[in-house]
């Protein structure tokens, strides 16, 4: 037994890294393609010819996918640097804490990526449409959904007392 926690609830604490370990190795992959992609872009044919937006804009994802890469990466390394420290319960928290950080800083990077892609190709009018189009589903997909369930859970408990 740890810091004298049951077995049963080292394993629940166990079972929640694990579930966030998993979590955040589905957003990994899709942050590493994005900053990959990112970074090799200025050394293309072409770049120096895009506008003060598209630059801004392109350094603005840039510097968002970099924020999103740090905060993925981050339960890791907090973990490693306080295992075997008796802090699972704080480590699960802060983890946690940085995985919504960086699915936020995700999201924003692949609108402004798309924002980016779709001001080179049609135009200010369809980078409207589209960026209004994809922040919504993004926003609804990844975080509207799980808030308005958390919501419903709470007031249900609320009245259920």
């Amino acid at each position: 037994m740890t810091a004298g926690r049951s077995d049963e609830e080292q394993e629940q604490l166990n079972r929640r890294w694990i579930e966030l370990l998993n979590e955040l190795r589905v957003a990994l992959p899709g942050v590493q393609v994005l900053f990959a992609f990112l970074l090799a872009v200025p050394f293309q044919q072409g770049f120096q010819r895009i506008d003060d937006f598209q630059r801004t804009t392109y350094f603005v994802t840039l510097l968002l996918a970099a924020a999103s890469t740090a905060c993925l990466i981050a339960p890791g390394a907090y973990h490693r640097i306080l295992f075997r420290q008796q802090e699972k319960p704080n480590i699960i928290e802060v983890g946690s804490r940085f995985a919504i950080a960086g699915l936020v800083f995700l999201a924003l990077a692949m609108n402004a990526a798309i924002l980016l892609v779709t001001d080179l190709i049609y135009g200010r009018d369809t980078v409207v449409i589209t960026v209004v189009l994809t922040t919504s589903a993004f926003a609804w997909l990844w975080f509207g959904l799980g808030l308005m369930r958390r919501w419903q859970h709470k007031r249900a408990i609320t009245h259920e007392e």
